[in-house]
């Protein structure tokens, strides 16, 4: 007996259309805000969007990192008494469930403590011709790699003001003198981003 629907054949599944993410990117206790809007993939790998967010701050990635959602941690693989990191190159953005998920935090250089709030915007569609990651938008240069934290970042802020003086020259040798702490340079981290690939 032949049954109605045999000889048809199974449907051909489709694929799921693969989402972008827009992520908003805060530093916190930081002020005048630090911030940048990234787009990123789904498929990204966490580690991948370390590397995004090392590029969107100007970072180099010599420290220690971990993301936090809820109860989980990923990043620097660490395994010690009641901490317990997971190493955030097994897992995928898609894999966190972004979708049902307002926020998650950024954790970079524990000795100096900072920390970045990761709000999730709205998923959309992969444009055609479109490079990700990409960085939509931002304000204010990202607090210098091994400036010493929040407090002395707006101790520096406030010394390079005064240049005159032997604090503020000091900063202003070290910093160098193309740092300016007002500016975000899109077309910069954008370059260095297309490098970084998915």
């Amino acid at each position: 007996m032949i049954g109605l629907h045999e000889g048809k054949g199974s449907p051909l599944k489709k694929k799921p259309v693969e989402r972008i993410y827009s992520l908003r990117l805060n530093v916190v206790a930081c002020t005048p805000r630090i911030w940048r809007r990234l787009l990123v993939r789904e498929s990204m790998w966490l580690s991948r969007l370390h590397d995004t967010i090392q590029v969107a701050f100007d970072w180099f990635d010599y420290q220690t990192h971990a993301f936090n959602l809820d109860d989980l941690r990923f990043g620097n693989p660490l395994k010690r008494d009641e901490l317990s990191i997971e190493d955030d190159r097994d897992v995928m953005l898609a894999d966190l469930d972004l979708e049902h998920r307002e926020r998650f935090t950024y954790g970079y250089h524990f000795g100096e403590g900072w920390q970045i709030d990761v709000k999730v915007e709205k998923p959309g569609a992969v444009e055609k011709g479109v490079q990700y990651p990409l960085c939509l938008a931002g304000e204010r240069a990202g607090p210098p790699e091994d400036c010493g934290g929040v407090e002395a970042f707006h101790d520096m802020l406030a010394c390079i003001k005064e240049p005159h003086t032997d604090l503020g020259r000091e900063w202003i040798e070290w910093l160098g003198p193309d740092y300016d702490p007002a500016a975000c340079d899109l077309e910069k981290i954008n370059k260095a981003l297309k490098k970084l690939g998915k």
